[in-house]
């Protein structure tokens, strides 16, 4: 029933997944020094970048994007400002969430609000081109039996994907290793990348498996 839109999800997640690719190769060869651990606040913003551009770009291709109600340009300009918004407080929420959770306050605030960039662009992002600046129908599609069709399905298991590998990837910090990938955030950025690749892959293999026992109220 749903395989064209199974289809292309896996497309537009390979596409985003390229994008992941070449923002870590490209930089790589561009600029001297540059690694994931050695530069790796350089590295958030350009993977943040690179997915944020593709995403916008490929939903809006394949008209996932809700359509806006009016055509005016005022009413567009103030979807266009709700949507940076959003994204904005998003970060800030993102921020505080991992402060609340252990993150030093004051100290290494830039790296901590750049892990906080990173999750909105792989979550937040996500949510504005599949619902649009609209809280309610994220509160309905992450809610119990939410998902009115597969693209909410598959926003659910991104996000959680990308949350859990985020939160798994903290554990070895407190660990007396001495490793170059357990300065803050490199682990947890690194765990919320690996978790967000992982829902790309994981999410429309998922619902081809139980496409026959998907069942989604009428919206």
């Amino acid at each position: 029933m749903w395989d064209h839109e199974i289809r292309a999800m896996a497309s537009s997640h390979a596409i985003i997944a390229a994008s992941v690719f070449m923002a870590t190769v490209l930089p790589a060869v561009v600029l001297p020094g540059f690694s994931v651990y050695g530069s790796h606040l350089l590295w958030i913003y350009s993977v943040s970048g690179a997915v944020t551009a593709v995403s916008v770009a490929v939903f809006w291709l394949l008209g996932i994007t809700p359509p806006t109600k009016k055509h005016t340009l005022g009413y567009k300009l103030s979807r266009l400002f709700r949507s940076c918004l959003y994204f904005f407080l998003s970060c800030l929420f993102f921020h505080t969430v991992v402060v609340l959770y252990g993150a030093p306050l004051i100290e290494s605030a830039l790296e901590t609000f750049s892990l906080a960039v990173l999750l909105t662009s792989l979550t937040t992002l996500r949510c504005l081109c599949v619902l649009g600046p609209n809280v309610q129908a994220w509160i309905r599609v992450f809610s119990r039996h939410g998902a009115m069709s597969v693209w909410d399905t598959c926003l659910q298991i991104t996000v959680a994907c990308t949350v859990v590998g985020a939160w798994v990837g903290a554990f070895p910090i407190p660990l007396d290793w001495d490793r170059p990938w357990q300065v803050w955030p490199v682990s947890c950025s690194l765990g919320a990348m690996i978790g967000f690749l992982t829902g790309l892959v994981a999410a429309p293999a998922w619902i081809h498996y139980h496409r026959k026992q998907l069942t989604y109220k009428c919206k």
